[in-house]
């Protein structure tokens, strides 16, 4: 029987507005994004599209070695490895291919970052904030349900899914353990 999974992917890295997100929310982790693949070679969020410029944000596809990920020595983060069923995995994959396909209408939610903060259930229909992002794909596939709005989630939610955690530590290192977990 073929097994189908999905991964969660969650970080922090010492960006400024990865820094500002944990001084005020004191997480751990202050980002997420999914994957379909345990190498986390593409792994797909909502996040700044330049390395050098926190303003403009959107829908992305993310590398562990490359970007803003690529300029980190270190990089706090934890992989959480969720079984699904295939037509949880399919839907996961149809609503990631949309947003691929339809990159350019979807944009970062700065507004969204207060509204979280506040506790206000606001939700835009291009407009996401990466945490927002990866609890709509779990929750319209129809892995999980907090019981709330998806702009109310954030990073540390996410680790209440129900998955394994893989691996916690620095994800610059994560290829090298999964290498020699896998030999």
């Amino acid at each position: 029987m073929e097994k189908y999974n999905l991964y969660v992917v969650l970080t922090r890295t010492n960006s400024i507005v990865s820094q500002m997100i944990h001084f005020v929310t004191k997480d751990e982790f202050t980002h997420s994004a999914i994957s379909f693949h345990k190498d986390l070679r593409e792994m797909y969020s909502f996040a700044r599209k330049y390395a050098n410029n926190p303003f403009i944000g959107r829908f992305r596809t993310e590398e562990l070695d490359k970007g803003l990920y690529g300029r980190q020595k270190t990089l706090p983060g934890a992989v959480i490895e969720l079984d699904v069923t295939k037509e949880q995995y399919e839907k996961a994959r149809a609503i990631v291919d949309e947003f691929i396909k339809n990159s350019s209408k979807y944009k970062y939610n700065y507004i969204g970052l207060l509204n979280s903060w506040l506790g206000r259930n606001v939700v835009y229909e291009y407009r996401f904030v990466c945490s927002e992002f990866v609890y709509h794909v779990l929750h319209e596939s129809g892995v999980v349900d907090f019981n709330v709005s998806r702009n109310l989630v954030t990073p540390l939610d996410l680790l209440r899914v129900p998955g394994k955690i893989i691996y916690k530590g620095d994800l610059k290192r994560y290829h090298c353990t999964l290498a020699e977990v896998e030999h």
